[in-house]
């Protein structure tokens, strides 16, 4: 399980630490790195992971890559946010990080265009690496910001869609849903009403249901979020105002707003035993990857059962495809360390085997072409479906933007008004959003 699972309340904050970030970079060099990899060096690697398996994992990261590079030791620090690489990169020193792990992928788009994190394009090039043909399509994306890719993808999530097969059995339906009428269907099909209240919901629609967001449930649409001008594309493009239509039509259909929110209210903790989906509260479930381990080790009632999240209907040969985010890797500007940094950062996001090895020991899914083929990684056969999701050349991810995730908030507030009826009229809170996107883009450039 990685840390980069976030709320819209996340995302701003994050996006608010990481414009002192790049402001405290700004101006740094973003080339011309002199240092000799080939000499006794020493670099600072900050990551954010913390949990005790994510940590040994890391540690064997490392170990791996200075047997491979004995000249080069890594200091390794963890469990760092993006505010406190902040603060040490204002800091400078010889403390400082040369190379960064974020969970943070709504912010490349300031990490590149500050020059926060320096240019990784004349470092590929050089050691003959071609991104396309070497990550995911949507992971390729979300690691570079107007023609520079400041970041590469360091392991990925992609969401999918849990269910409860013994409640599926019940109902009579014999498949997941492939398509969002399929799925809006099952989803009423599978509630079961106690009152003002549920025995048990077919699922929980409303955003705050953990990883319900606007962006996760896009996946499903192949949006565009801006056009060829950088200006917002939420619109004009109809899968916006079509999504938030069919979301709006499946709470109602469930109950409404306000019966759906009071029953969510006593839902347990996100990531302890108590999740709603856990205890069979609710019969399915939008997630990643790691849900699956964690509802395994609660040794829930019933048999689990994982699929791709449906599509539009009218995408349904695109079946199979989903949302897709992770962690990201970079070399700080300020470090006058950056060959022997690269070095680092090729290793652990390049080399198949240190990609394989890294997944295996954090459930996470690997974020190379090579390593989702590879023979060595290790999973439960119900994994396999986050791995085709992230080989999958449909899949989607939320596209960097020069202010980080504000342009998500934003979308998602709107989603918040909808789904509760202050907002009717979409197309008019769509065009409102939009500018807000726009002058809110306008203000960080």
């Amino acid at each position: 399980m990685s840390g980069n699972r976030r709320k819209p309340a996340v995302v701003l904050a994050a996006t608010a630490a990481i414009a002192l970030f790049a402001s405290a970079c700004t101006g740094q060099s973003s080339s011309g790195a002199s240092d000799d990899a080939s000499k006794e060096t020493t670099i600072n690697f900050w990551h954010g992971w913390s949990a005790p398996n994510e940590v040994k994992g890391i540690e064997a990261t490392i170990d791996a890559f200075e047997k491979a590079h004995p000249n080069i030791h890594v200091k390794v620090v963890g469990n760092m946010t993006d505010d406190k690489i902040n603060q040490a990169l204002r800091a400078g020193g010889s403390k400082a990080p040369d190379v960064v792990s974020s969970f943070t992928t709504n912010n490349v788009g300031k990490f590149c265009s500050s020059k926060a994190f320096v240019d990784l394009n004349p470092f590929l090039k050089k050691d003959g690496i071609d991104a396309d043909a070497t990550f995911p399509k949507a992971m390729n994306e979300y690691t570079q910001f107007e023609g520079v890719r400041c970041t590469v993808p360091l392991l990925g999530d992609a969401y999918g869609l849990y269910y409860n097969k013994d409640a599926f059995e019940e109902a009579g339906i014999t498949t997941p849903p492939k398509t969002w009428s399929e799925f809006a269907a099952d989803a009423k099909r599978l509630t079961k009403s106690k009152g003002d209240s549920y025995e048990q919901l077919g699922f929980m629609p409303n955003y705050h249901g953990y990883e319900s967001t606007t962006e996760h449930y896009l996946g499903g649409w192949n949006p565009t979020y801006f056009d060829a001008d950088g200006k917002s594309n939420i619109a004009k493009d109809p899968a916006f105002a079509t999504m938030l239509t069919n979301q709006k039509k499946l709470v109602d259909s469930l109950g409404g707003y306000r019966k759906l929110e009071k029953f969510r209210t006593g839902f347990g903790d996100e990531w302890g035993a108590k999740h709603p989906f856990h205890t069979g509260q609710v019969a399915m479930q939008l997630d990643g990857e790691w849900r699956l381990g964690m509802a395994e080790d609660t040794k829930p009632e019933f048999e689990i059962g994982v699929a791709p999240m449906p599509v539009a209907d009218d995408q349904a040969d695109t079946y199979g495809k989903g949302y897709l985010t992770g962690t990201i890797a970079g070399i700080a500007a300020t470090s006058g360390k950056q060959n022997a940094a690269w070095e680092l950062v090729k290793f652990m996001t390049t080399d198949t085997d240190a990609v394989v090895n890294f997944a295996n020991a954090i459930h996470n899914v690997p974020s190379t072409l090579a390593a989702l083929k590879s023979p060595k990684l290790k999973y439960d056969p119900r994994f396999k479906t986050f791995l085709d999701i992230a080989a999958h050349p449909k899949s989607t991810t939320t596209p960097p933007s020069v202010n980080g995730g504000a342009y998500l908030v934003s979308l998602q507030n709107l989603g918040f008004a909808v789904e509760k009826g202050a907002q009717k009229d979409i197309g008019a809170g769509l065009e409102k959003t939009a500018q807000e996107i726009d002058a809110a883009t306008a203000q960080a450039k």
